[in-house]
This record gives structure tokens, sequence and C-alpha cells, in this order.
């Protein structure tokens, strides 16, 4: 559940108290998995985007306290995933979920790095054990964004994302979620399967290997690249994936004091919706091949406990012939609840063998 009250709004005292604490016991020896002295290590992936969360959150943590900044109190780790190593095949024939974490995971747990970096949609929903989410940073655009390839041109009418495709187009695609929402309402499509980071999907389109491809609009628009956008999907239309556009920090459940200073700076809104998100996603436990979306918005203006918050959930099947959507207004204390429930509906009313493998 989300805690009854929002953070603190001036942080910053805090940050600097612990700070301090930390840099005073520099040359004191730390036991196993309580490395307190700086500079604290944060393990990333090495992609640009990855990179370019990591800084962005270092950036306003120093921000907050800025003693931090002057005592180059922090240490980037750069982690090879085996979602990174492996660009060739389909996420779930090479292990399923978790695949742009494990590596991250295993680091955290060892000790070689103190905290991690995360785009939230590439978190389980249940984290291995001594591992919690300790913040959760403000959202970017959660919506998905159609990319078109030479020659094709948007068409004018928003309520019809995919008109300037033509019959049988191919879209490079590697989420299923997006995949059986496009065929649902385009069953003439053409689907392969296009992996990497943004500028390499983006090089393969534009030589000819597709006709249209789809990424978050959150990533572009971090890398400055919002204007390769050739249609912004309405999430009504496109129902994002549980935690698109959120950053998330992991630490061991241990380091108390870490975990302290990290969460100081979150973001109340961010906590709620991805908590409903996440526990939607919890409760449905499907396999990477089962198509799920989850977006969640707070309805009202200031984030707080009593604030409404509005979750939409989708399952579907791969193909698209089945796709079932249905949506829950609550407050936001119980985002994990409101969750759960809509998870728990989705699930009853849809075909069981979409959840299998």
């Amino acid at each position: 559940m989300v805690s009854a009250q929002p953070p603190s709004p001036s942080p910053s005292a805090a940050l600097q108290k612990i700070a301090a604490q930390a840099a005073a016991r520099k040359k004191n020896a730390a036991p196993q998995h309580r490395r307190q002295q700086l500079p604290l290590r944060v393990g990333t992936r090495g992609s640009p985007l990855a990179l370019w969360q990591t800084r962005a959150f270092l950036t306003r943590l120093t921000r907050f306290c800025p003693v931090l900044r002057d005592m180059n109190a922090f240490q980037e780790h750069l982690i090879n995933t085996t979602g990174d190593q492996v660009q060739n095949r389909a996420l779930a024939e090479i292990g399923g979920k978790g695949l742009f974490a494990k590596e991250i995971h295993e680091a955290l747990l060892d000790g070689r790095i103190d905290f991690a970096v995360h785009s939230l949609k590439d978190l389980e929903t249940t984290l291995p054990d001594g591992l919690v989410l300790a913040c959760t940073m403000r959202r970017e655009d959660a919506r998905d964004a159609l990319i078109l390839g030479p020659g094709l041109t948007p068409g004018d009418n928003p309520a019809d994302p995919y008109a300037a495709l033509p019959y049988g187009a191919l879209v490079g695609c590697a989420s299923v979620r997006r995949q059986a929402q496009m065929l649902h309402v385009r069953p003439d499509l053409r689907f392969g399967l296009l992996r990497g980071n943004v500028q390499t999907r983006l090089d393969k389109l534009a030589a000819r290997q597709c006709d249209a491809t789809l990424l978050a609009l959150a990533g572009l628009r971090r890398l400055g690249m919002e204007d390769r956008a050739s249609v912004v999907i309405d999430p009504n239309v496109m129902v994002p994936s549980a935690g698109q556009g959120i950053v998330g920090v992991t630490v061991r459940a241990s380091d108390v004091e870490l975990r302290e200073l990290l969460s100081a700076i979150e973001d109340y809104e961010a906590r709620a919706v991805s908590t409903a998100e996440r526990a939607l996603l919890a409760e449905l436990d499907g396999s990477c091949r089962t198509p799920i979306g989850g977006y969640a918005r707070l309805l009202t203006p200031v984030a707080g406990p009593k604030s409404e918050l509005h979750l939409t959930g989708l399952v579907a099947s791969e193909d698209g012939t089945f796709l079932l959507k249905r949506e829950i207004i609550g407050a936001a204390a119980d985002a994990e609840r409101m969750g759960r429930e809509l998870g728990r509906s989705l699930r009853a009313d849809s075909p069981p063998d979409i959840f299998t493998d």
C-alpha cells in the first residue's frame, strides 16, 4: 500500500545529514554488504538511454544535497545484462522476465554496487530476496510512439493512429503488448522482431528493414529525439506497459540509511501509479508471451493519499483476436488493492491459456 503520508517537502536537511555521516565513516571498516564509504557505486545498463536516466537521477539527488556533488560521491558501474547481450531472439526465448536486471541484481546482492537505476518497466514485480524498490522518480510521458519509415506520412485522425500503414505493412517490434493491440484493430499487419537500443532501431527503420516501429515516447524525449515520433498514441488506444516512463532505484533491504536517502526525493505520484500498475501485473502473473498493459494516473492536481487514482488494465492474446480492457477508480492510498482487484477481474474473464508459456 502507498504510504499514508507523502514524502517530506524539504528533504535537503535529511540528505545533508546522511551524506555527512557517510563521509565521516570513510575510514572505518564496514561489515559485508554495508559498505558506507564514498563513492557510492551505482549500477546501470550501458545504453545511451540507461546512462541518461542514471545521470539525471544523480543530478537530482545532488541538487537536493550539494555536499554529495562536492565529494564526488557517486561512481557509475556499467553492467551488461542478458537482454543487452542477446539481440537476435525474442526475450521470451532467452529466459523471460527480468532479463534487463538479472546481472544488476546479482551485483547488488554481491556488494559490488550500492544501488541501481532501472527503467521500471524492466523490473520484475517480485524482486529477489534482499532487494527493495527504494525510490521512483517523476514519470515522463508514458505513451507509445509510432515511427514511420521512409515514404510514409502520418494521418490526421488521432483516433486512427495506424492510418498511414498500408495493407500488410511490416512493423518491427519486440513487444507482444504493442503487437496484440495493433493486431486487434489491424489484423492485416505483419510483425518482425526488431530489438536494440533506440538509435539502433531507428537506423534499421531508415534502412527499410521494416515499414514502421514503436518506441516509448519517454525514451525519445529523454534522448532529445521526440521529433522522430510520427504519431503519439493515446493511452486509450494503446495501453502502455506497467511502469513505462518511470525510473526506479533498487537497493539492498539491509541498507536502511541509503534507503532513507533515496526515498527522500521520491515522487509521490510515481510511487502511487507504479504501485497500482505493478500490483495489477503481479496479480495477472503472465508469461513474457502474455500481452499485458497497465496505466494509472492521478485525477486530482495535488498528489497525496486522498488523491483519486484511475487505473486501466489490459489483457490480450498474442494474435490480438482476444482483448479485454477494464478500468477502476479509487483513492491513491489504495493503489495496491486496486491493482490486485483489477488484475483478478481481468484474469477471471480471460482464457487460461493466455497466461501460460
